[in-house]
Parts: C-alpha cells; structure tokens; sequence
C-alpha cells in the first residue's frame, strides 16, 4: 500500500462542509472554488468538475466534493500506482453560458484533458459540444437524458451514472412485473415531468421501453410544469381529476420533494400508485422530506445507501459521513465514479497517451463501485459509452437507521443490465 499525501489543512468554507482532515489526500483553495490532489506543478493529470454549488442544485455539488475526495482516499490505499491527479471544482450556477466558458477556461488555462459532472441535462449537451471541439473527455457524473448517448455518440463524452433510457427500461421491467393487471387490460399511466430535455427525454423512454416488454399501455394524462415550479397545486388536481392506474413523476431534487409535501395535502396518494423510476429514491429526498414522506411510493436512484448491503457500499457511505456529517446523496457516489473511472484510464493508458488510447480504454473500462452488488461490476458499452450497471427499484418504509430522513426503501427488484435491452 501506498503512503497517503499530505493533507494541506485549510478551510472549504466556499462549499460549506466541514470534513475531518486525517491521513486523506490534500484539499486546498486556489483560484477554483476548490482544488483537490496534487499541486499544478505535481500534477500528471488535471480535471475540470462543474456542478452547482449552490441554490436548490448545490446540494449535489457539495456532495460530488466530498464524494471527489472519497475517490482519492480509496485510491490511495490501493497497491496499484495511480498517476498524480488534480481536481479542480467551478460552480456552474446552473447556467450554460457560464459552464461552457468554464470547460474552455480549464482546458487552455489549467491544462485540463479531463472534465466531469454536469446535473442539468440540457447544460451537459451543450458541454459535451465545447469539450469535443477543445479535445477533452467529458466523463458525465450526475445527468440523466439519454439523448448523451443517442445516435453518433461523440467520441469525448462517457457517462458513469445510469442514464434515463436504462431507468425507464428498469421501470417497464418493474410495470410488467408488479402490475399484473397490464396483461389483461391496457393500463392507465399518468405522467408528470420537468419542462426541460430530461423530462422529455423520461417520457420517451418509458414509451418505448414499455411498448418493448409488451405492456398495453395509455397515456391518460401528460403534465410539464416548469423547473423550479413553486406552486405544484394545479398538476396534482390534474392528476386526480383523471382515472389512472400509475403515476409516474420524474421531478428530482427539491422539485420533487415540494411536490410530495403539496401533495401530502391531497388525497393524491391514495388515488394511484405513485412511482418516480430514476430520481425518487434519492437520499436528498429521503432526508429533505423526514416524516413528510408517505408510505409505498415507488422510487429508484442512482446510487442507494442502504443497498446493496455490501462491505464496500457500507465504507462509502460511513465514510462519507464521517467527512461530512450527513449521508450521501447519489451524486457524491456519481462524481466519485468518475474520478476513478479518470484514475483508472490514466493508470491503463498512461497520463501523456494519446486521445485515442485513451478512449479506447475508457471503452473497455470495467470499475468496481459501492452500487455494484455482489457479483456484478460496472462496465462501459463501448458503442454508447455508457456505463452499464444494476438498477434497482424500491418501496419507502419506516426505517430511522440513517438520520434524518425517517423512511427508507425496502422490497428491492433488481435488474441487471444483461437482463434489459441495452440502450440504443
């Protein structure tokens, strides 16, 4: 094993976490909102990470920070001789115009060949245009929309968080499993979604993925209010205005716990079963809503902090706890991902290989990570560049074990990427 760098203590009062510095990689200010690793004159490997630090995004990219400096951690104590990294983080403010200059400030300013995070889809698209036309590779943390990794992929972008198609393939999956009624009769689906590409993107894939595992299906009701809606009042009268079988919302973050909580004051939750496939089962949420949130709602992640129940995904998330004072949300595990996904390449490739070394080794990249259950290892598709990885769905109950939040989910069904068709 490795010796560990030196820790540089020094505060991380811009993101507003304060975190035990022992014995883990360096942490310090510079020009960034935040540095992390190896100095720039050390430095065999620089990345850029955008996330918005602040609003009702900033949640996650304070925990991609600590998730960034759990990478470092682990990749400390391994025996493996990992190339020296330096991290280098920018409030993206939720704002293309400002995360596009950001992506070319790196790159000719920091020397950057690497860029990761990104949590608004439509800001990711457009990121992924700047980093193929500087040359860097775009390792995608914590965005969803499939369009990423539709079509003609481009050759600098790889993803490491699953992607809408494959939440709403796990979701068809899960409809044809636990709605049994599908089969006889054509089942009433209610949709409600943001304004925005990802939104769009969540109701075309479930469409599609329905149709694929022969559920009969009606779209009885489609809702988009607006990012960041304050008022959710009108759509959930919409919703139970109209008979339906199944809701399905794809709101996430503080969008979709304002929404449970308006709803709460409804009798929205007794009218139908109510499913959020991809975001719902976030610990943010889990923990913003405490008691607020209800019994049987149906509701996946990226990463799960109870699941699975494995030595690995135990570490993660007590380490994470122990830096930070709360448990993760999935983006921490999406932003750690990404930077061993980094580590790894770079190991493989060598830090001064070529574009295309390096992305022909970003294809065949294999990873184990805290979401993998026993057995499983996460893998990239070499043709979309999106990682592929187990999903699971699950359903709130009671369960105080990690605090705040005073519901977690239970009744897991898994689906491995092997057992659902692989995205196009």
């Amino acid at each position: 094993m490795r010796n560990k760098p030196a820790v540089l203590r020094r505060s991380l009062m811009t993101l507003s976490i304060v975190l035990a510095l022992s014995a883990v990689t360096g942490v310090r200010q510079a020009q960034a909102e935040l540095a992390i690793g190896a100095s720039a004159e050390e430095a065999e490997v620089t990345v850029g990470c955008l996330f918005p630090l602040n609003g009702r995004g900033g949640l996650y990219g304070k925990d991609s920070a600590v998730g960034i400096r759990l990478a470092f951690e682990w990749l400390a104590q391994q025996e493996s001789d990992y190339p020296k990294m330096r991290v280098l983080i920018e409030d993206s403010r939720s704002k293309p115009s400002r995360a596009t200059r950001l992506v070319r400030d790196f790159v000719h300013n920091e020397g950057a060949r690497f860029i990761c995070g990104v949590v608004n889809s439509s800001i990711a698209w457009q990121v992924s245009q700047v980093a193929q036309a500087e040359k860097a590779f775009f390792i995608g943390t914590d965005h969803g929309s499939s369009r990423l990794t539709d079509g003609e992929v481009s050759p600098y972008y790889f993803r490491l968080n699953n992607n809408s198609r494959q939440s709403m393939e796990a979701a068809a999956a899960y409809i044809r499993d636990r709605f049994s009624n599908s089969q006889r009769r054509t089942l009433r689906i209610s949709y409600l979604g943001p304004d925005y590409d990802y939104g769009y993107s969540m109701l075309a894939d479930l469409r599609r993925s329905l149709t694929d595992v022969g559920v009969r299906y009606e779209l009885v009701t489609t809702l988009w209010p607006r990012l960041y809606e304050p008022d959710y009042t009108p759509h959930i009268q919409a919703l139970i205005e109209q008979p339906t079988d199944l809701i399905v919302n794809s709101l996430w973050g503080g969008d979709l716990v304002a929404f449970i909580q308006q709803a709460n004051k409804t009798e929205l939750f007794d009218h139908a079963p109510f499913a959020n496939f991809d975001t719902g089962g976030n610990y943010e949420v889990l923990s913003a809503l405490g008691q607020d949130m209800p019994n049987g709602l149906i509701l996946a992640a990226r990463h799960h902090n109870n699941w699975p129940d494995t030595p690995y995904n135990r570490w993660f998330t007590r380490r994470f706890f122990e830096l930070s004072g709360r448990y993760p949300s999935y983006a921490a595990e999406g932003a750690y991902a990404g930077i061993l996904a980094i580590a790894e390449t770079a190991r493989q490739a060598g830090p001064d290989a070529s574009d295309e070394m390096i992305r022909q080794t970003l294809e065949q990249l294999k990873l184990k990570l805290p979401e993998d259950p026993t057995g499983f290892t996460s893998y990239m598709d070499a043709e979309t560049h999106q990682i592929q990885q187990v999903i699971s769905i699950g359903v709130s109950a009671p369960d105080t074990s990690l605090p705040p939040a005073t519901h977690l989910l239970t009744d897991w069904k898994s689906y491995a990427p092997d057992a659902l068709k692989q995205p196009r």
